[in-house]
């Protein structure tokens, strides 16, 4: 059953992660002094569009982490055979995320972190890096809200993402978080960011943010056909960012006083 469901997802793949994330995490990886640990924060059923499960096929310990009762019960049947993988069902919240972590004895300097919680990602990133400090990042980013715009999801534990656009964090806000904890962003995957320690990153260029967006996502000759329901929001990538902050107001007018929005 497990090996049938592996197949129908890798039909036409050239990996497990969604878009080929796998290639970028594995080039970093290569050129990086790190423990061979990772963490995924909403792992989903393990499987699935995961960043991680060929690291943990190919040795890696570390943990995952996932809230859903049936994706979860997916996840442990998939990890049974990976003994050094711990498993976690739990919700992430700013105020259990370290200790979460510290309770599986996760070192601080962790090799490789999967974030991917579709709400309030700005915030638990912002309490998981007061204590830890992975080699590489792999955060979603909304890759909707065109650079330098900031926006986030406000933490609230009721928040459950209706599976639309309203979710996660821009690219600008990002940018906040590197600059508060001293990490480079070294690539814009499409909807991904990728993030290296300063102190660590010998080996690639710190980049822009605005240009890396318009090189890793907006620029993309594919774009249109991997994220064909951004149509209705793809006026915004041609806004001056003024206009795109009115656009973005009315967009999410029924969200009010439930996000953060600034230049």
């Amino acid at each position: 059953m497990l090996k049938e469901k592996i197949k129908r997802f890798l039909k036409g793949k050239s990996g497990f992660s969604n878009l080929g994330e796998e290639i970028i995490i594995k080039k970093f990886l290569n050129q990086l002094d790190h423990k061979k640990i990772a963490v995924d924060i909403a792992a989903n059923d393990g499987i699935f569009m995961s960043n991680t499960y060929q690291l943990y096929k190919d040795g890696y310990g570390g943990l995952a982490v996932e809230c859903d009762n049936t994706a979860f019960a997916s996840l442990s049947n998939s990890y049974k055979k990976f003994d050094k993988v711990f498993l976690s069902k739990a919700y992430i919240y700013p105020e259990n995320v370290v200790s979460l972590l510290e309770g599986y004895e996760i070192p601080a300097d962790f090799g490789f972190l999967s974030f991917d919680i579709d709400g309030y990602d700005y915030f638990v990133m912002k309490e998981l890096l007061k204590k830890f400090r992975p080699s590489l990042i792999c955060v979603e980013i909304n890759e909707k809200i065109p650079y330098p715009i900031k926006f986030t999801i406000k933490y609230n534990r009721d928040y459950v993402w209706g599976v639309n656009h309203f979710f996660g964090q821009s690219i600008g806000q990002v940018e906040l978080l590197c600059k508060e904890y001293n990490y480079d962003l070294v690539e814009v995957y499409y909807n991904n960011a990728f993030l290296i320690p300063t102190e660590k990153n010998k080996n690639f260029n710190k980049l822009e943010p605005g240009q890396a967006y318009l090189d890793g996502y907006v620029n993309k000759p594919d774009r249109t056909s991997k994220f064909p329901y951004n149509k209705d929001v793809d006026a915004l990538l041609n806004m001056k960012s003024e206009e795109a902050l009115i656009f973005i107001k009315k967009y999410f007018e029924s969200y009010e006083g439930k996000y953060e929005l600034s230049l």
